[in-house]
């Protein structure tokens, strides 16, 4: 079977979604079991995980006993307020090592603060925790926070929530080509042919958030990007056709014509 592998954890679906943005908890829930993924990501910031006794929990929407949960960072911006931020996560699930580390540069584009991620990805490695790490496209960086151990690199495609789908596929080409870790696209996917289009480059997987729970039909999206994400992998597995600039070829057999 081919299967996703993070962490020494197999995963058949290579579709992770994010938990925010639904109208409620029934959304979410309806959403996530539509996409089949099985890893969840949460924002400890924003999203009840236990933290406020007597509301509402993701947890009884999402048990942790069918989905692997990934605890993010959402919000910081600084490696300190990051690091905080997770190691609360690993005390709220009782000693969950599997988290997403992102640190944002600024309010307005999201675009991630390389120089604190690398220090916060350097801590929390040391700290015990596998880290998945959301980034720029920049190669040089990507194999940066591979070597200092982090399980997944997780280059964006465009800015977050931004829906303007793959805007530099040469850079994650070469990212790709370089990594001995899953490489994740993650950030600014905006329907279901970018998803194919990030699998069909030879992503390992897709993470998204706002293009499901922002579309008109939260639930419907989440089916079509489960299909988009198994035709990018299988098209990619196969291996597309050689372009040809201006040379045709037949369909049909050149030989053995009816005269």
């Amino acid at each position: 079977m081919d299967e996703l592998i993070i962490a020494g954890k197999a995963y058949s679906s290579r579709l992770l979604i994010g938990t925010g943005k639904y109208k409620d908890f029934d959304e979410t829930r309806r959403a996530v079991e539509e996409s089949g993924a099985q890893i969840v990501t949460v924002a400890i910031r924003r999203t009840n995980i236990g933290q406020t006794a007597g509301e509402p929990s993701l947890l009884d929407a999402l048990p942790p006993s069918k989905f692997t949960y990934l605890p993010n960072t959402a919000g910081c911006y600084s490696a300190d307020d990051a690091i905080r931020t997770l190691r609360l996560a690993r005390e709220l699930l009782d000693g969950h090592d599997l988290v997403k580390l992102e640190v944002l540069g600024d309010p307005k584009t999201l675009y991630p603060n390389m120089v604190e991620t690398i220090h916060a990805a350097e801590v929390l490695v040391r700290d015990g925790f596998k880290v998945m790490v959301y980034t720029s496209d920049d190669p040089i960086i990507a194999k940066q926070l591979e070597e200092i151990g982090c399980v997944a690199v997780m280059p964006l495609a465009s800015l977050i929530g931004s829906g303007m789908g793959i805007l530099n596929p040469w850079n994650l080409q070469i990212i790709i080509d370089n990594a001995k870790v899953p490489v994740i696209v993650d950030a600014g996917v905006g329907t279901a042919s970018d998803a194919a289009i990030a699998m069909e480059l030879g992503c390992d997987g897709v993470l998204m958030n706002t293009a499901i729970a922002g579309a008109g039909n939260p639930v419907l999206m989440a089916s079509a990007m489960k299909k988009a994400v198994q035709a990018g992998r299988e098209a990619f597995l196969a291996g597309r056709m050689p372009k040809k600039l201006y040379s045709a070829s037949p369909s049909s057999p050149t030989t053995g014509l009816i005269s």
